[in-house]
């Protein structure tokens, strides 16, 4: 566990705007070869550079499940370990992330509300790569224990 997943955010120390600290994933041979076998996507293009190539990619990339999880891994880091993500909209690929290549999740607090008494706060994300954005941008909606709340 990261230092900052191990700190609990609470809702009412959020504010609108703020930054939520990036993480970069440097997209190497091991990482997309780990990737594919345990999410157990084992279509070539994820792993195998020839097989890319031959499809039109001009290399192994990134696949769908990595990508999700690099969006979740920064939301849960920042949210700590009792909060909950309730929805992830606007998930969608731009471009590929090639191997050799670095991406990059930047988010930011979009909407900060209590709704029927939790704490909901709405995060603005996406992955940037070289090529500028290819993962979104999108939404990630999560609630955040409240002071005071019952923690179990």
């Amino acid at each position: 566990m990261t230092d900052t997943a191990a700190r609990q955010r609470y809702f009412e120390d959020v504010a609108v705007g703020e930054e939520l600290p990036s993480v970069a994933y440097p997209l190497n041979v091991y990482r997309l070869v780990m990737a594919a076998g345990s999410n157990r996507d084992f279509n070539s293009i994820h792993h195998n550079t020839e097989y890319a190539r031959r499809t039109g990619a001009k290399e192994m990339y990134a696949n769908t499940s990595f990508l999700l999880s690099t969006w979740e891994r920064c939301v849960r880091d920042w949210i700590g370990p009792a909060g909950t993500i309730r929805s992830i909209r606007g998930f969608r690929m731009r471009s590929f992330n090639y191997v050799g290549d670095t991406l990059r999740v930047h988010a930011s607090v979009a909407d900060a509300r209590v709704e029927d008494g939790a704490g909901v706060v709405e995060i603005a994300i996406r992955g940037e790569n070289s090529s500028g954005v290819s993962v979104g941008p999108g939404t990630v909606e999560v609630t955040l224990p409240r002071r005071g709340e019952e923690q179990e």
